[in-house]
């Protein structure tokens, strides 16, 4: 497909991203913004990088396959299981969303060369985070952020963007908390993006995206009752 410039006027507009290759990326843009990055997800599309030298454009992706987590098919790890039998991490909700996602900003990762999670965009997820939209869990050990994940919430679905950790297990252990969050409230599927064989590892599966993108469609129709993040134990 032809790549598509986004205009700043129309915030909302995305290609079809049925018409990208396999690699996913649909269009560039200037700028995020919180009604561009509302509009991306609930058509499938995330921002997943900022172009490295000029113009620093924002590359827009929806790649096929997808990997999606289905809550009923979480694998625990056994050393995830000692963990939270042992209460080894305090978890929380939504207690500190900016120091998760700089953590996962600044960690250093063997199969990236720079973070994607730029300033800009640390700033408009903290925005949909004021909104109720988006969301962080997090471990602590004695009183200190040992790891975290976050991500925005839609309709019945989760759509996970990063996780960090310090300690053994302390990222997992939010994924857990997300797992269970998710089968109490009938979340669809938690979307992880793309595929990583510590993903698999944990129960996630590749999906079509035309599948997916039915998917998606059906969890947005609905939204999970009775959910209140902020009272999450």
């Amino acid at each position: 497909m032809e790549l598509v410039f986004l205009e700043e006027d129309q915030p909302e507009y995305f290609p079809d991203p049925r018409n990208a290759d396999d690699s996913g990326l649909v269009a560039l843009s200037k700028s995020l913004g919180t009604k561009r990055i509302i509009a991306a997800y609930k058509q499938g599309i995330f921002p997943w990088m900022k172009m490295e030298e000029p113009p620093y454009l924002w590359c827009w992706y929806s790649p096929n396959p997808r990997m999606l987590l289905y809550p009923n098919e979480f694998k625990t790890p056994r050393s995830l299981a000692k963990a939270i039998k042992n209460n080894t991490y305090e978890i929380r909700v939504d207690q500190n969303f900016a120091k998760v996602m700089s953590n996962c900003a600044s960690i250093k990762r063997s199969h990236e060369e720079s973070s994607w999670i730029e300033p800009d965009m640390q700033i408009d997820y903290g925005l949909l985070h004021q909104q109720g939209i988006a969301h962080s869990i997090e471990t602590y050990l004695d009183g200190e952020l040992a790891g975290g994940l976050y991500g925005l919430a839609l309709g019945n679905a989760f759509f996970g963007e990063s996780m960090f950790f310090h300690m053994p297990e302390a990222s997992k252990a939010c994924l857990a908390k997300l797992v269970s969050i998710a089968s109490k409230y009938n979340f669809h599927f938690i979307d992880c993006q793309v595929h990583t064989s510590h993903l698999e590892k944990l129960g996630a599966v590749k999906v079509d995206r035309t599948i997916f993108l039915e998917k998606l469609q059906q969890s947005l129709a609905g939204k999970p009752k009775d959910l209140n993040w902020q009272a999450i134990q």
